[in-house]
């Protein structure tokens, strides 16, 4: 029978495999997890801490849920805030957690983005914990912290804190893009390419800018080429949904792609979410039209 060590690299190989193309995974896929050496190996479980059956005490993977009401967070110092399982220290998941910190066991983390999508990052090691305030600081690391002697070796702080930071970072970023794409029902709003791989999540006012907060109102769901258009100021919008082609481009002659890509756009209605509280703030739009304008 393998061992759980084994078991932890076959899951780590199986999420890289899954992950090759798009870190966010549907819940279905991690509940159902793989088959390694005749054993079912479900990646996630009701539990936050989770512990398949196979495992003898320390947990696989720890999760937190879309709007999870453990208010799991990020420390002064960028690693991650963990909570306890309910209020008991001892509580055997809480327990299985401690038994990864002082072992330094590799877990993998989950992060729901919205209900039935969780962005994975792996190996996440537990790197302390506070007790007046029932939670565990959790620190990612690079996959070669997974080599023998590497995951403690000389600055492994610094290189957890810089890599944790950085998840972070994706971490809303891919949250604004699922969620505009789901808003938008993974469909070009200019052009209904239906593509979950070839689309983006642009903003409508860049992220740079104070007013460029990542909410599905300041968001467009785009395929790849209008992103960049839209970025550039070759296709503007109108705060009454109107798609509006610079003239310069519409005077051009060119192949297939200019003609009904572009320019057989001009005029026409943005394709809109099903839900008006989703629908383009035009406030943000109106501001997004003047440079349009002025870049002409």
């Amino acid at each position: 029978m393998a061992s759980e060590e084994q078991i932890r690299l076959a899951v780590f190989q199986w999420l890289e495999e899954q992950t090759r193309f798009d870190d966010v995974l549907d819940w279905s896929t991690l509940l159902n997890g793989f088959t390694f050496e005749g054993q079912r190996i479900s990646l996630v479980g009701q539990q936050g801490i989770w512990k398949p059956k196979v495992f003898e005490f320390i947990p696989l993977s720890i999760r937190t849920s879309y709007q999870s009401d453990y208010r799991d967070g990020v420390t002064a110092d960028g690693l991650l805030y963990y909570r306890y399982r309910g209020t008991d220290p001892r509580h055997r998941d809480n327990a299985g957690l401690r038994e990864a910190m002082h072992k330094q066991v590799p877990l993998v983390y989950f992060h729901g983005l919205v209900p039935g999508k969780y962005l994975s990052a792996w190996p996440v090691y537990i790197v302390g914990e506070d007790p007046v305030n029932l939670a565990f600081v959790a620190a990612l690391d690079d996959r070669r912290s997974l080599e023998p002697d590497r995951a403690e070796s000389e600055g492994a702080e610094g290189r957890r804190r810089y890599i944790t930071t950085s998840f972070t970072a994706r971490l809303h970023q891919r949250s604004f893009r699922v969620r505009v794409l789901e808003a938008y029902q993974s469909q070009c709003a200019f052009c209904r390419l239906r593509r979950a791989e070839l689309l983006d999540a642009a903003h409508i006012i860049p992220d740079r800018d104070p007013l460029g907060e990542p909410v599905i109102t300041n968001g467009l769901a785009l395929c790849k080429i209008h992103h960049a258009a839209f970025d550039r100021h070759f296709i503007g919008v109108t705060p009454d949904y109107t798609i509006v082609i610079r003239p310069e481009l519409l005077r051009e002659k060119d192949g297939p792609m200019l003609r009904h890509g572009i320019q057989e756009m001009h005029n026409q209605r943005l394709i809109l979410p099903k839900r008006p509280s989703q629908y383009p703030d035009r406030d943000l739009l109106a501001l997004r039209y003047e440079q349009f304008k002025k870049a002409m």
